[in-house]
Formats: structure tokens, sequence, C-alpha cells
């Protein structure tokens, strides 16, 4: 068992957008076993803001790797990641907080950011230093979207 503290941006942040929040925004968590069993924050996380974050090229950015039947009115999917379709099959929630919060913690290797950490990454612009990607809030929100997700 780990335990993330705060203080942790996405070197792609340069690509997904202004980040909203700061390093003091990161939430604590404990990882067991590869997940997040614990929500981020007390307020539960709302699906529709969710959808919305996952779209916004400034905020999740999604469908620039991801592929999703239910935002097929949107452009621009991407196939780099896998397709969002049935996600909420594939995985607890739990384990999508993990994927959502640091992938990297999942697959070794993925390309897939980071949307709430802020420490040792790579080549962030200065603005964009010390600001997750999404706020602890927001990754309940796309985490709840996702759970919608199922075949």
């Amino acid at each position: 068992m780990s335990v993330i503290r705060p203080g942790m941006a996405a070197a792609c942040v340069l690509l997904l957008g202004v980040a909203t929040a700061s390093a003091s925004d990161i939430a604590s968590f404990e990882v067991v076993d590869g997940k997040i069993l614990q929500p981020l924050t007390d307020v539960a996380g709302d699906p529709v803001a969710g959808r919305q974050a996952v779209v916004d090229r400034k905020l999740g950015n999604c469908l620039a790797c991801h592929t999703a039947s239910d935002l097929s009115s949107e452009p621009f999917h991407g196939e780099v990641g896998p397709p969002l379709d049935g996600v909420a099959d594939r995985w607890d929630e739990a384990s999508l907080r993990m994927i959502v919060v640091n992938a990297k913690m999942v697959y070794d290797g993925t390309i897939m950011p980071a949307f709430h950490r802020v420490d040792g990454l790579n080549l962030v612009m200065d603005s964009f230093a010390d600001k997750p990607i999404l706020t602890a809030q927001q990754v309940e929100d796309v985490v709840a979207y996702l759970k919608t997700l199922s075949q």
C-alpha cells in the first residue's frame, strides 16, 4: 500500500489548455492494490459535468485519444487509447479513479496524462507548473460520467 501526497500536472498539460487548480488543490488519497478506493471529495461526482470535462479541450480532452459512441456528435475522436464504450463494465469506480488521477500507476509506459498530479513531471511550461489538469471534483465528475458508459 502506498500513499500519494499533495504536490502532484501532467507533461501533456501543454496540449490540454489552462489548468484551473493549484498544487494546494491536490487531494490526498491512498492507493490500495492499484486503486483509489475513497472519493477525492465529499461531493458526489456529477456525470453531466464529467461528460463536459471529457469533451472540453481545455480540461480532460479525452477525445484526443479515445472514441466514445455516446459522444459521436463531438468532433475529432482519437484512436490512441482504447474506446470508452463499455469502460464501466471493464473497470470498477476505484480503478477508474486511479486511471484518471494517474494512469501511469496502472499502465507502465502509457502516454495518458496524470490528470490530478503536479510533481515528477517533465517539460511543463512555467505557467502550468503546480497546477493539475483536473481538480479533485472534476476527477470525481469524470469518473461518474465514465460509470455511465456500459455496454
